[in-house]
């Protein structure tokens, strides 16, 4: 609710002329439409203000505003008044009168609005040219209003807010007492008006948290002596704000709208004077002369004329306040963390006292020395020597068979976890038996080549499963303990024909089920209410609701990412999504192509439509429901459901696939692809938009968190044509943005910040990363924007060399030739030093894979014949 009042607010800011601030150098838009109808003879009906202001309401998405046309609605039509007749009461109606402002003149403009049933209410008063006394009276009614807002506390009666607003007029302004609305407002919600809530002298209700009110004062049928005729003899004033009361004091939900006198005062006669002047000043200038007849046409217009000027210079300013705001936030939190830093670890299994068999005994015995996997104690069996002897399973890096060109015969060749290889110094075994002695591999040949598929088969299943089971009991090791749900009394509020992602392994994976509403959470279930799958969603853990209706997709979707993991089935997850299909994904092609105006190609659109329709009331029913619940048991949670804005969106490559990702109100989501996007924008510290200005037709975004432990999030492949979408989205939810031409090593980059906080700040902060600051730096700083010393640059490259998934593409040995490259053409290598190197390489091949005659040719081959070309020449190193 408060966040319609605040889009309502900015609706009538922007659309109606009477609420615009002119930019600086600019003239007001109130007096630029006066002067307007002034010289075209014209007027300005108040029916007409009212309709285009309700049209705005109900159709905000054509003037650019985040919400969906079915979830808003007005609670009245608006009212502007103006012309002597005024009426203060919730149901006044605007009449069809032109809009009055010459001198003296006072207009009334409120305007209430609904959002999922919820009412907000905002009303203000304009004075044109006033005088002392009109001065005087709002003033006095503006601080007297400001007053019975401060006075709604909890545990304070309601009577209060009208004391508050009395004891300002009897001390201000006491003749003005008589002209006094007889209450300071009333309560607000789903009903427009709760009358048990009156901000009345009598009324001896307290207050509470989490009440909505309606703080409406004014003063009615005031005198005005210096008015020149009947329609400014007699004025009133209304000011009207939604205030939430929170746990100490209370919040304007309506405060984006000012009511300060400057800003409701215009004054038309210093501008006639002002015009007046001008008109004389040109009369004295000398003429210019006229372009000749040949010469181009001039301009009309500049640029910033249309507005891209100023638009761009303002998100400029807001970004350099954000620039500064940023810097010191993230040196105050990476300062106060440098105390307690902690490295997180990573619990894994420890193979160090892991067993397959207690005794020599529980060994079983075979009649034949052949390869067996007992599956009941994960372990494999060797024959080795004529023994039997027992591997575990986990102990087996992997297995490969292996099968000859014969056809014939095969070979089952054995790798085993050794220190050195992988595990390295982290290995359990080696740490607990430094001085053992480990066996790296073993082969065996097999004549039946069946067999042997069979056997390697049957190990690597076992070891799957092993690993699965060890990784799921891993997860719910590190689960927090959730509480109990509590089964609604009576019959909860359901949503049927759902299905889940992640999906229930087995049976349940295509079972349809239904979401069910309790008292502290959501409980799902799939297939047979006895026998299926349950899974139980507290409301407590939910860190942010979506609803996604069908729009331009197949399905319409409720996703909970919630604030500690779960799990569905075997599988540890922080999203769960519950959606149902409105239209097949498949299209029948064996009845061929059929005419746009076929009956039944109609008939089917037709039906899908009302599918989709069906499915989408079905789901906004249900989220409303939950709202409701929401707010009357769990207001403390601040949970709502958020709806994506489409038309924010932009496509994008979030993991593998091209998305389309949407803003909503605390998130930026991608909900149809798997792995589900859910970022939180209270945790974003910056974002990043790289490989802009390269005449490219896309771009990067980097999310940097404010947790430096956590990895950036990367969208890639964004149109060009988003950017300044983008960037606008951003600088309107306070979130500083950067543009860079090149792709940065953010690994690096925040290795370097966290380590020495103090230098970051020294040297600007995230300022680095602004591209319009120099040239020479964005060109100098292709990695990471930093110039790391000798031993960063040992640490990263021994850092890449033991990361294998850092790159689709493996590098190193093409770095390892490119330096060999380096050196030789530096050096020059004579051809003993040739020699040498093959000697080595000869070394430490396998003696049997080549024979001595083999060896001795290689070496003849090595020597340059009599006759022939020389050793190079030795280059001097420089």
């Amino acid at each position: 609710m408060v966040t319609v009042t605040r889009a309502s607010t900015r609706t009538l800011q922007r659309h109606h002329p009477l609420l615009q601030d002119a930019p600086p150098g600019r003239t007001s838009p109130l007096k630029v439409e006066r002067s307007r109808l002034l010289t075209q003879k014209r007027t300005l009906k108040v029916g007409l203000t009212s309709s285009r202001t309700e049209e705005v309401i109900s159709e905000p998405s054509k003037f650019g505003h985040k919400f969906r046309s079915e979830n808003v609605d007005i609670c009245y039509p608006p009212v502007f008044q103006s012309g002597g007749i005024y009426d203060l009461r919730p149901s006044a109606q605007s009449n069809d009168d032109p809009l009055y402002y010459d001198a003296m003149a006072v207009i009334i403009c409120a305007l209430g609005a609904r959002y999922l049933s919820y009412c907000s209410n905002i009303a203000r008063t304009f004075l044109i040219d006033a005088d002392s006394s009109q001065e005087k009276a709002y003033k006095t009614l503006l601080e007297a209003h400001q007053a019975a807002i401060n006075a709604l506390r909890p545990n304070v009666k309601l009577s209060a807010a009208y004391e508050a607003a009395l004891a300002v007029f009897n001390k201000k302004a006491p003749e003005l007492v008589p002209y006094l609305t007889r209450n300071a407002g009333t309560g607000i919600g789903i009903e427009f008006r709760e009358s048990a809530l009156a901000l009345s002298p009598k009324n001896e209700r307290t207050v509470k948290p989490g009440m909505v009110f309606n703080v409406a004062l004014g003063l009615q049928k005031l005198a005005n002596p210096g008015g020149k005729d009947a329609k400014t003899k007699e004025y009133s004033l209304l000011l009207s704000d939604t205030v939430v009361v929170r746990e100490k004091d209370a919040e304007v939900a309506t405060a984006s709208c000012t009511k300060e006198f400057s800003d409701i005062a215009y004054s038309f006669k210093d501008d006639d004077e002002e015009d007046e002047e001008a008109a004389a000043e040109d009369k004295k200038r000398p003429t210019r002369a006229a372009p000749p007849a040949d010469a181009p046409p001039a301009k009309a217009f500049l640029r910033s004329d249309t507005g891209e000027v100023t638009k761009e210079a303002k998100r400029k300013e807001k970004q350099a306040e954000l620039a500064k705001q940023k810097n010191d936030e993230t040196y105050r939190r990476l300062a106060a963390q440098a105390s307690g830093q902690t490295v997180g670890t990573t619990a894994v299994r420890s193979t160090g006292d892991i067993q397959a068999y207690r005794r020599v005994d529980d060994i079983p015995t075979g009649k034949e020395l052949m390869i067996e996997i007992d599956e009941r104690n994960e372990a494999v069996l060797l024959p080795i020597y004529g023994l039997m002897v027992p591997f575990h399973i986990s102990t087996i890096k992997s297995v490969s068979n292996q099968i000859q060109q014969d056809g014939a015969h095969a070979y089952i060749r054995i790798n085993f976890n050794v220190p050195g290889t992988g595990f390295a110094a982290a290995y359990a075994p080696a740490q607990k038996y430094p001085d053992a002695i480990f066996l790296r591999e073993v082969s065996f040949r097999s004549n039946d080549v069946r067999h042997s598929a069979h056997v390697v088969q049957l190990l690597k299943t076992t070891k799957r499963m092993m690993a699965q089971r060890e990784t799921e009991k891993a997860d719910r090791a590190t689960l927090v303990t959730q509480e109990k749900l509590m089964l609604a009394k009576g019959r909860p509020i359901t949503l049927p024909d759902l299905s889940i992602r992640p999906s229930f392994p087995g049976r349940g994976k295509k079972l349809p089920g239904a979401l069910e509403g309790h008292a502290n959470g959501f409980r799902y279930v799939a297939g047979n209410f006895k026998s299926g799958e349950r899974l139980d969603i507290m409301y407590r853990n939910i860190k942010h609701a979506f609803f996604q209706p069908a729009q331009n997709n197949l399905i319409t979707l409720l996703h909970f990412h919630l604030h500690h993991p779960i799990m569905v089935g075997n599988k540890k997850t922080k999203d769960v999504q519950l959606y149902t299909e409105v239209r097949e994904g498949v299209e029948s092609l064996d009845g061929g192509r059929r005419s746009m105006y076929d009956p039944d190609e109609i008939e089917e659109e037709q039906r899908e439509r009302e599918r989709r329709n069906k499915v989408n009331t079905d789901f906004q029913q249900f989220v409303r429901r939950i709202q409701e619940l929401w707010e009357k048991d769990f207001r403390n949670l601040d949970l709502e459901f958020d709806i994506p804005f489409r038309e924010l969106g932009f496509p994008g490559v979030s993991y593998k696939s091209t998305g389309f990702i949407m803003p909503t109100v605390n998130c930026l989501v991608e909900l149809i692809e798997m792995p589900f996007l859910v970022i939180t924008l209270n945790e974003v510290e910056i974002v990043n938009l790289e490989r802009v200005g390269l005449n490219v037709r896309n771009f990067d975004m980097v999310i940097v968190f404010k947790d430096f432990k956590k990895d950036p999030a990367h969208i890639d492949a964004i149109p060009t044509s988003s950017l300044d979408t983008i960037k606008d989205w951003l600088n309107s939810m306070n979130i500083k943005y950067y543009e860079n031409r090149l792709n940065l090593n953010w690994k690096e980059i925040l290795r370097t910040i966290t380590s020495d906080p103090e230098h970051f700040i020294k040297e600007g902060g995230w300022e680095f990363l602004n591209m319009d600051a120099s040239d020479e730096s964005a060109s100098s700083d292709e990695s990471s924007g930093y110039a790391p010393t000798d031993e960063e640059e040992e640490d990263s490259d021994s850092s890449e060399e033991d990361s294998e998934d850092e790159s689709v593409v493996d590098s190193d040995e093409e770095g390892s030739d490119d330096e060999d490259s380096d050196e030789e053409e530096e050096e020059g290598l004579t051809w003993d030093e040739l020699e040498a190197q093959a000697k080595k390489a000869d070394r430490e091949r396998d003696p049997s894979d080549d024979s001595d005659d083999e060896r001795q040719r290689r070496k003849v081959k090595a020597r340059p014949a009599d006759g022939g070309r020389g050793p190079p020449p030795k280059r001097v190193r420089r």
